[in-house]
């Protein structure tokens, strides 16, 4: 029984702190799409290239904290069974 709660508990808390990727990429798409509109303002002519480059960029960012999420779903409803079973 108390083995159980340790799984458990160590899952969840994996989870929560995988989750927290989530908040790197928003203040770097955030930052990115700032820094953008200040390059659009400074030369109009180059916004395709600027806007391109930094939809590339966001999109690099974004992967990361789809990897976090990914990781915390996989410790709340997948390793659980997975560890439980060892035991």
């Amino acid at each position: 029984m108390m083995e159980r709660a340790i799984v458990l508990m160590g899952c969840a808390i994996g989870a929560g702190l995988a989750l927290i990727a989530g908040i790197g990429p928003g203040i770097g798409e955030g930052y990115a799409a700032g820094k953008a509109l200040e390059a659009i303002a400074r030369q109009p002519e180059m916004k395709g290239e600027i806007t391109s480059s930094m939809l590339l960029g966001i999109a690099c960012a974004e992967t990361t904290g789809i990897y976090g999420f990914v990781t915390g779903l996989l410790l709340i409803f997948v390793a659980p069974g997975m560890f439980l079973g060892m035991l």
